[in-house]
């Protein structure tokens, strides 16, 4: 179990993460609401659990059923390498933010990260009815349907992304992203600021858009989209270039013809 690449196993360990995935999406799709009354702070947090709650049960218990030795990651902000073995990083709610405010653009995910790699993800969009994987080794896809990254070659033309990980970032964070998002608004055709993650993610797999960056280093919201774009034939490493890891401080995934301008653009951020 310890061997990175075991790909016939983990293909056949995909069909039951694409049904956990599914399963929690067709239960969030039946209590969700398209327009909401939150009031305050306190509504807002107590219906992001809530929703959480009721996701949970359908992933946690029957993935760790399909892979007998895994371990489970409880917390979705976390961030760093995780101990040697195989390890389930899975978004109960991925855009929970949306999705307890009657907005579409919300997920459910489900990785599986061996030492530290992510070797399989499954992403399902229930509103939509569609569901990404990748198996590391094995190629991206939407609803069986092979993906491809993005041919373009010039910044200039390229659709590109980024947004907030998580609620309280510091200071620094903030001016970053501020930052580079001017920079990327001189340097591309069209800036996206939004979250979830994920959810611009896959559109930079499918070759929809082009770029997508951030200045933190949430799991969560990142190995699923990040399998995905490398198997798409996208380019995934940290702003300076480096290959891209859990331990990374920041993330950049694009397309392979505008990786290099896209990464010289946010190299000056610091």
């Amino acid at each position: 179990m310890s061997n990175l690449l075991n790909t016939e196993t983990d293909r056949e360990l995909l069909g039951a993460t694409v049904t956990a995935v599914r399963a929690a999406g067709a239960h969030l799709r039946e209590r969700f609401v398209p327009s909401t009354e939150l009031a305050d702070l306190e509504a807002v947090v107590a219906a992001i659990h809530a929703a959480d709650a009721e996701s949970l049960p359908f992933l946690r218990e029957p993935l760790l059923a399909a892979r007998p030795g895994s371990g489970w990651i409880d917390d979705e902000l976390a961030a760093g390498d995780l101990p040697a073995g195989e390890w389930w990083v899975a978004d109960t709610v991925e855009g929970n933010i949306n999705y307890i405010h009657g907005m579409t653009d919300w997920a459910v995910t489900a990785t599986l990260v061996r030492d530290n790699q992510p070797v399989l993800t499954a992403v399902h969009l229930p509103l939509v009815n569609d569901t990404y994987t990748a198996v590391l080794g094995g190629g991206a896809f939407r609803n069986g349907v092979a993906l491809h990254a993005s041919a373009k070659t010039q910044l200039d033309a390229a659709l590109v992304g980024t947004g907030q990980a998580k609620p309280g970032e510091d200071r620094n964070t903030f001016r970053r992203i501020g930052e580079s998002v001017t920079a990327m608004l001189d340097a591309a055709l069209v800036t996206k600021v939004s979250v979830p993650a994920t959810l611009q993610l896959i559109q930079v797999a499918a070759g929809r858009s082009e770029v997508f960056w951030q200045y933190s280093d949430v799991r969560s919201g990142l190995l699923a989209g990040a399998l995905l774009v490398a198997e798409a034939g996208g380019t995934v490493t940290d702003t300076r270039g480096n290959p891209w890891q859990l331990s990374s401080p920041d993330f950049l995934a694009a397309a392979p013809g505008v990786h290099a301008a896209a990464q010289r653009v946010l190299a000056t951020i610091r």
